[in-house]
């Protein structure tokens, strides 16, 4: 705070000045405490112009980045959500321009995963694989989706720059905010108004989440559709989340982690002779078919699996994983994801290999144990992106405050009571003929693997009458598999394809 001096002589003729003289100072004053409040606006945006060149063609574009409430009943903002939003420049028709909204996961973490590594305009300074490079910042993204949708990321409540309003205190009902239904809401309330004050009511529309995001956007697109009257042409779920699996025990959810042992496996040259020789393409559809039609019914029986049986599903798998035969046994043929993560490379160097991508190495204090001491794949990453973000919205997108981005937010106690996504998004598609669904996902992705993800894909709907909407693609890469730059290029491909595949250009809505 820069200090004001007033200097004046107090004289009977400046008397009737001296109230004006003391109320400008308090004025002063206050302005410049209030400048430096840590808190976010409300209601603001800042818009600043940049060039691009994507996919081969060079334009200019918009990013406006900025706070929107999230009004209660009466009209009362609760909480402000801060995000950025880039258009690009010189459309003819706005109108018949694809919106692709974007959330990451968690829940309770920023939307800066996807928008500084992913489908944004720019990306980290990093290397081909996604390891961190100094100095921090950022550069072109030359894939970008950007040229054929305007795109924008939304930080939910408490990341990134989002607080409730107040941040914190008794007049704060986390129940409006903290859980899956609550979550699911509140952005389509605020997504209504958000399209409604940037006129994109008639553009197609596309929801992209990644991991928890998977979750939130399944909820979304019946929620949009049947509480905003707001119908999608497209959900994009990246590395999801399926919690109908991985919060619950069972053949299934035990069973299908074995694909991405394999995987993770692979690239670390840990199979057997006969696998690590094939390409992983190659071996994966073999793990697969194991698991769905031989290791899923062995699991079933639990404790009453004979012993030759029991020896022989302790070889599969073991075969598939890279796992000692005798470990899995131990483990009563259920390999917990940490055990493999600490112990597949025991022998091979000691390494502990990463959760979120199994390419990433860590070094624990010993080498015996059942789970790593650290993310090695998380700490690796934060180390690029918080600094970048912190940089490029401050002085880039010149959006100034004090205010803390929260990578991860404070949205604990989650409420995961309820939760019907998966139908929801069965629900959504029945009702919309024009919404299609993609998953991407990386095969060496140990939080959120592959296969669970194909698992969920084939769930949503029992009948089979929806699945021609669906579509796979996978990645040698993990939970971000956008980080590596051969796949950040593939990604974006796919995106783009689906997006200009599923746009309605005419077509009735109608079966």
């Amino acid at each position: 705070m820069i200090p004001v001096i007033f200097l004046f002589s107090y004289t009977h003729q400046h008397q009737m000045n001296m109230k004006k003289i003391v109320h400008l100072f308090f004025l002063v004053f206050a302005s410049a405490v209030f400048a430096q409040s840590r808190t976010v606006p409300v209601d603001t945006v800042i818009t600043t112009q940049h060039n691009a060149t994507i996919n081969g063609s060079t334009f200019s574009y918009t990013a406006a980045t900025g706070t929107q409430p999230v009004w209660d009943s009466n009209s009362k903002p609760v909480a402000t959500l801060h995000y950025t939003y880039y258009t690009r420049n010189n459309i003819k028709d706005r109108a018949a321009r694809p919106l692709l909204i974007s959330f990451n996961g968690g829940p309770g973490s920023g939307s800066v995963w996807m928008h500084l590594a992913y489908t944004g305009p720019k990306i980290l300074k990093i290397d081909d694989e996604g390891y961190p490079v100094q100095p921090y910042g950022v550069d072109q993204n030359p894939h970008s989706v950007l040229d054929v949708a305007d795109i924008v990321y939304v930080n939910p409540v408490n990341t990134g720059y989002s607080r409730t309003i107040p941040e914190s205190g008794k007049e704060v009902d986390r129940d409006k905010f903290f859980g899956i239904n609550a979550d699911i809401k509140y952005l389509a309330e605020w997504l209504n108004t958000f399209v409604t004050r940037n006129n994109r009511w008639r553009s197609p529309k596309y929801i992209i989440g990644e991991s928890y995001g998977g979750t939130r956007v399944m909820g979304l697109s019946l929620a949009l559709q049947n509480q905003q009257w707001m119908y999608l042409n497209g959900v994009i779920m990246v590395s999801p989340a399926d919690y109908k699996v991985i919060r619950n025990s069972g053949p299934v959810a035990e069973a299908i982690n074995l694909p991405y042992y394999t995987a993770a496996a692979w690239h670390h040259k840990a199979l057997p002779k006969a696998l690590q020789e094939k390409d992983l393409l190659d071996i994966l559809p073999e793990s697969e078919d194991y698991t769905i039609n031989q290791l899923i019914p062995a699991l079933a029986k639990g404790g009453f699996l004979d012993a030759s049986e029991k020896k022989k599903v302790a070889e599969k798998i073991a075969y598939y994983s890279g796992l000692d035969q005798q470990d899995v046994i131990d483990q009563n043929l259920s390999v917990p994801t940490s055990f493999f993560w600490k112990n597949l490379l025991r022998d091979k160097g000691g390494y502990t290999v990463g959760r979120l991508d199994s390419r990433y190495l860590g070094i624990d204090r010993q080498m015996a144990g059942m789970r790593p001491d650290y993310n090695s794949e998380l700490t690796s990453w934060l180390h690029s992106f918080t600094p970048a973000i912190n940089y490029y919205l401050q002085e880039e997108l010149n959006f100034k405050t004090d205010v803390k981005y929260n990578m991860f937010g404070p949205v604990h106690p989650w409420n995961n009571e309820n939760d019907n996504t998966r139908d929801d998004l069965r629900q959504a598609m029945a009702q919309n003929p024009y919404l299609n669904v993609m998953i991407q996902s990386g095969y060496y992705d140990g939080a959120t693997n592959y296969f669970n993800a194909k698992y969920t894909m084939w769930q949503v709907d029992p009948s089979g009458r929806l699945k021609d909407r669906f579509s796979f693609k996978g990645y040698r890469s993990g939970h971000m598999m956008y980080l590596r730059r051969e796949d950040l290029k593939t990604a974006n491909d796919d995106v783009r394809e689906f997006i200009l595949r599923t746009m309605a250009n005419g077509k009735s809505a109608k079966y």
